[in-house]
């Protein structure tokens, strides 16, 4: 019987360690070309979709993105590069021309900052 407690014990450990460890994330801030409203409404749908994106969040006011993220799944590196094939810049990562070109105009570099 202890021996059926012990094993039962061990499993539930192992259980609980490995489910704790699941559910690290880490938080990370990007500097970007976010400048309104349908800017936010892109980065935060598009970027949600990404594999070990957790929750995004695009403050308007500081011209950020920040993204709380898994980082056995998906590293800072690789968020600065999906951010810039969305279109916009991310740190030192200057946005996928292409995909620029595709945002509505009032998202693009050249417009100017406005409200919604």
């Amino acid at each position: 019987m202890k021996k059926v407690i012990g094993v039962l014990t061990l499993v539930l450990a192992l259980t609980l360690g490995a489910s704790a460890q699941k559910h690290k994330t880490d938080e990370v801030s990007f500097a970007s070309s976010v400048k309104c409203g349908m800017c936010k409404k892109t980065v935060e749908s598009n970027l949600g979709k990404e594999k070990g994106v957790q929750a995004v969040n695009v403050d308007l006011k500081d011209h950020t993105i920040n993204v709380v993220y898994n980082p056995k799944k998906v590293s800072k590196d690789e968020l600065k590069d999906k951010i810039s094939k969305i279109g916009y810049d991310a740190d030192e990562v200057v946005a996928d021309q292409k995909a620029h070109d595709a945002l509505p105009g009032c998202c693009q570099k050249t417009a100017k900052a406005h409200k919604d």
